[in-house]
């Protein structure tokens, strides 16, 4: 306890690595998507978690010490969290093949970018802890490892669909061999039986998106079955594999944007489902934003 102490690097480094595996562990979360899995996965990542919390740690006293080597861990740091995201996407693309409705490529790249990404968050957390606790005293270390979980805390997750869209139920509708969602096509079913059971298990939602920059990312494909996905779930699906007719769907109206969303699920919760939609998260890759563009200022003939 006394070399601690008397040794200000040392205390700053346990800091700084105490507070970067915290930060992993507060970021590292399981949730109804069961991903990633426990125990083995939850223990590969908090060990990825500890590498890069020693790297931000250590980081700092080389760097003072005019060791500008340490540079080359971190860049090696960098291609080894690199591998981490295409771990993650190879992972889950295999997975995928096997689900009843799919995440969807663009789905797995955002997970993908999201676990690379709070690598780097770990390693903030424990450079800026260790960093203080080392100019300035371990108890202001503490103050600002504390900071830095609430900024990790901040950047765990992105916007989700609630902030661009309103979601409400309708009504699910069987004209003969052609389907709709309130007032939105979604597709032919030509088989009586099929009819029938889309008729009683079907759930219907319509995803009205509030501007024009929404209306595009809510076209995107990739948000779209991330809809999807994350709705069947939490509500489960009512199909097995064979059987397009079941299918969860999500079309568009062409003409103002809104997507119709089909289910057929036992658990005919709309509350639920509203809830379930507003939190899919919104994807990175799939947010367009055509209003910031030049193009929408030019004038005709100019």
């Amino acid at each position: 306890m006394n070399h601690l102490v008397n040794s200000p690097t040392t205390l700053g480094v346990l800091i700084g690595l105490g507070f970067g595996v915290l930060s992993r562990i507060h970021l590292l979360r399981t949730d109804y998507r069961q991903f990633p899995t426990v125990p083995h996965g939850k223990i590969i990542h908090i060990a990825l978690g500890v590498i890069a919390a020693g790297l931000g740690s250590v980081a700092v006293p080389a760097l003072l010490n005019k060791d500008y080597t340490a540079i080359t861990f971190l860049s090696l740091a960098a291609q080894q969290f690199r591998e981490v995201r295409n771990m993650e996407r190879e992972t889950l693309g295999k997975i995928d093949s096997m689900e009843l409705v799919p995440r969807g490529a663009v789905y797995i790249e955002g997970i993908a970018m999201v676990f690379e990404g709070r690598n780097y968050l770990v390693i903030f957390t424990s450079l800026v802890t260790t960093l203080a606790s080392m100019l300035l005293a371990w108890y202001w270390g503490v103050v600002t490892g504390i900071a830095a979980l609430v900024v990790a805390h901040r950047f765990m997750s992105g916007k989700t669909l609630k902030r661009i869209a309103d979601v409400e139920p309708a009504e699910v509708v069987v004209k003969g061999p052609d389907l709709y969602v309130g007032d939105i096509y979604i597709m032919n079913i030509g088989l009586k039986d099929s009819q029938d059971k889309v008729a009683r298990y079907g759930l219907g939602l319509i995803v009205r998106p509030k501007n024009k920059d929404c209306r595009v990312t809510l076209a995107n494909l990739g948000q779209r079955q991330a809809i999807l996905h994350d709705l069947s779930t939490i509500l489960g699906v009512y199909r097995d594999d064979g059987e397009p007719s079941l299918v969860p769907q999500a079309k568009l109206d062409m003409e103002d944007g809104r997507l119709g969303v089909f289910i057929p699920t036992r658990d005919r919760d709309y509350a639920k489902a509203i809830e379930a939609v507003n939190n899919v998260p919104v994807l990175e890759s799939a947010v367009r934003m055509p209003s910031e563009s030049k193009a929408q200022y030019a004038k005709g003939g100019e």
